[in-house]
């Protein structure tokens, strides 16, 4: 069996690792609980440790998975491997079609977890029960996002990103919330030792404007979801969250519910799990 390759807390994250083999690659995830299976969705430069509080809180009320992206995490780094989302979306279709099996799931997605996730469901929306949507974009970036993709595809962004982990370090602390401890802030940081560790957190900020036909074609799909419940959890302390956003996305879902955390950052499953509890259990719900 494969190893972990950095310590963390067993408190924190008790989970025992599953392990899915793909392309002479292992990929970690974890599958807590049984029942609907809700599958969890993270971005950059997170792993499945994001969703460790709600794991803990749901796994006695469905089937918790949530998954380590190529490159992160506990998963292994594939050799040749591009780190764009489309090649992301094809290897997690992989581990919940064909490793997992899965027929019906809930869907919950931040940050790039949103365009991987969303890509999948809606190329496969009768497996979708419902999706837990929150600090995330599935369209073309508006200026903020192209502003920092640009910004962080420069060579010294790029220099700090590898060499200095700056993605993993600095970035995150500031988007990661109060509620944040420094073994919170290691958990994140130990996955990218090595610059060479480091590179699926310097392609994704590129990929935010490299990536627009992809997302323009993901937001052409939305429609496929349009029948399916669907719960956000704004964050309102997250830069990215500004009302705009908030109302294109009710405008795809207009009939969703909507929770607005104002002391919430942008990894809000940080700050607020519980407020992701409830979204879930509003869909778990519909789903009886």
């Amino acid at each position: 069996m494969p190893q972990r390759p950095f310590h963390v807390d067993q408190q924190e994250y008790p989970f025992a690792s599953q392990w899915f083999e793909y392309k002479g690659s292992a990929i970690h995830y974890v599958d807590e609980g049984q029942g609907i299976p809700v599958v969890m969705c993270h971005g950059n430069p997170t792993w499945s440790y994001l969703y460790r509080h709600i794991i803990k809180a749901m796994s006695p009320h469905c089937r918790c998975i949530a998954y380590d992206l190529p490159g992160f995490g506990f998963s292994d780094h594939p050799p040749g491997y591009s780190y764009k989302p489309q090649e992301h979306a094809q290897w997690v279709e992989a581990l919940l079609f064909d490793h997992l099996k899965l027929e019906r799931f809930i869907l919950v997605v931040q940050d790039w977890g949103g365009p991987i996730g969303l890509d999948i469901a809606t190329r496969h929306p009768d497996k979708v029960i419902g999706v837990v949507i929150s600090s995330t974009w599935a369209w073309k970036a508006k200026a903020v996002g192209q502003i920092f993709s640009r910004l962080m595809g420069t060579s010294l962004f790029q220099y700090l990103i590898l060499q200095r982990n700056f993605f993993a370090t600095t970035l995150i602390s500031m988007m990661l919330g109060k509620r944040a401890t420094p073994a919170t802030k290691k958990a994140y940081a130990d996955p990218f030792p090595t610059p060479a560790s480091r590179k699926g957190t310097a392609v994704f900020p590129i990929q935010i404007t490299a990536a627009t036909p992809w997302l323009e074609q993901i937001e052409q799909r939305l429609t496929t979801l349009a029948s399916k419940p669907v719960e956000f959890v704004f964050a309102l302390k997250d830069v990215g969250t500004r009302p705009s956003d908030i109302a294109l996305w009710l405008k795809h879902f207009p009939s969703a519910g909507v929770q607005k955390i104002a002391e919430a950052n942008h990894f809000s499953q940080e700050d607020c799990p519980e407020n992701f509890v409830i979204a879930i259990k509003r869909l778990l719900a519909t789903a009886q």
